[in-house]
């Protein structure tokens, strides 16, 4: 008889090794604090203000129960279909400006991760990686999320996404939900700045991360590699950033979102919506989805969760046009229950940068594994079969208050 073993254990490998050390996302945020300086880590787990809508995030995702149904033996399958591609799930990895502050080098480690999970990566406006290098590195999978320049018409804004058709990007992402820049306490307690202003406290929280600070060595110091092309003279760090913060703006009018969707073919987001009059005039507008988030609690610390607002805007909006959860999603139960209120797909951001200050490159990988593990199973035990089959059932099979129950025969 052939030898084997059975249960949690049974694992074997680099891959292996990794699961048993940060098996959740709570596993990843706790090796990543111990791996990346305080103020990199700082940047990417705080929100502003007090962190209520962290907190908001957290417990109105909670708060839905799925319950389980059993005799079913469904064949599971997280496949997906948006924006007339396949993926391997329904789980996007979020943009996050600055990236490369919890691990340099972050944006070419997620693009990999993008093409070897089969996932969409929506690269940022402000990611440590030119769009052209994340196209290449991730084909087919790219998005791109788009700030707004207003100067001279709209110049740089409409450059850019003259870049991102030349290099295949499939989908924008237009920011909705930063319209001022939101008082964030951890940055300002660490006088955050690019580019870096070297403290005494500062050199030490480096010195005392050395895989960090090995890494940092290897890719450089954090940078807006997209925005260079645009800057008078040498694009330095300080350059670039300088401009950043004379250009840049964090939102679009409607009137500016028409005149993107008639300058640009391929699939169109709006990010940031919660309110279900907001949500139509997109859909009127003529675009093809809405990304439901509260900037990670990032913005305002009064926004509802989306997880609370899904729902609604999904029943406002006519079916051709998709609904993406974004903000909190840190496992793949809580991707079921995007997807049950009503949701098409999630993004995630701090769980695939966790995974890379936990793991370094190797992280993002990990991250995608899990997240696809656990949905299959979170599907499994609701007696579901597909995402396909969550988004069948009827409202009323749905929600029952915070409870979901899912509609009877999903997995046959």
């Amino acid at each position: 008889m052939a030898g084997g073993a059975w249960g949690s254990g049974s694992r074997r490998g680099r891959d292996a090794r990794r699961a048993y050390a940060a098996p959740i996302f709570e596993d990843l945020e706790e090796r990543a604090r111990r791996r990346v300086p305080a103020f990199a880590f700082d940047f990417v787990q705080g929100g502003t203000g007090a962190d209520v809508g962290l907190r908001r995030n957290r417990r109105a995702l909670d708060r839905i129960d799925i319950v389980p149904r059993f005799g079913i033996l469904p064949q599971v399958s997280t496949e997906v279909t948006l924006f007339g591609t396949d993926y391997a799930m329904p789980v996007g990895i979020a943009p996050v400006g600055m990236d490369a502050l919890i691990w340099p080098g972050a944006t070419r480690a997620l693009a990999r991760t993008a093409a070897v999970a089969r996932i969409p990566y929506c690269v940022g406006t402000l990611a440590d990686s030119s769009i052209e290098e994340v196209a290449e590195a991730a084909p087919g999978r790219t998005w791109f999320q788009l700030y707004g320049f207003p100067r001279d018409g709209h110049r740089i804004t409409l450059d850019l996404m003259a870049r991102a058709r030349t290099a295949g990007v499939s989908c924008i992402a237009l920011t909705m939900d930063a319209p001022v820049r939101a008082k964030r306490p951890r940055d300002m307690r660490n006088r955050l700045v690019v580019p870096f202003r070297p403290r005494p406290l500062t050199i030490w929280q480096v010195a005392t991360r050395p895989a960090w600070l090995a890494e940092l060595m290897l890719r450089g110091a954090p940078n807006f590699a997209n925005l260079a092309p645009y800057v008078d003279g040498r694009a330095t760090i300080g350059t670039v950033a300088g401009f950043v913060q004379q250009e840049l703006r964090g939102t679009f009018s409607w009137d500016e979102v028409a005149m993107i969707r008639r300058n640009w073919d391929g699939a169109l987001m709006v990010k940031g919506i919660l309110d279900r009059s907001d949500a139509l005039r997109a859909a009127e507008l003529g675009v093809d989805a809405v990304i439901v988030s509260n900037h990670g609690g990032r913005q305002s610390e009064a926004a509802p969760s989306p997880v609370e607002v899904l729902p609604a805007i999904r029943a406002t909006l006519p079916d051709r046009v998709s609904v993406i959860a974004d903000s909190g999603v840190r496992s793949g139960l809580d991707v079921l229950r995007c997807l049950t209120k009503g949701a098409d797909a999630v993004l995630s951001g701090r769980a695939f940068l966790y995974g890379l200050g936990a793991f370094g490159r190797a992280g993002g990988p990990h991250v995608a594994a899990m997240l696809a593990e656990e949905l299959r199973v979170a599907l499994a035990q609701s007696g579901t079969s597909s995402v396909a089959s969550v988004r069948g059932a009827t409202p009323d099979e749905m929600k029952d208050n915070d409870v979901t129950i899912l509609a009877k025969g999903t997995g046959a």
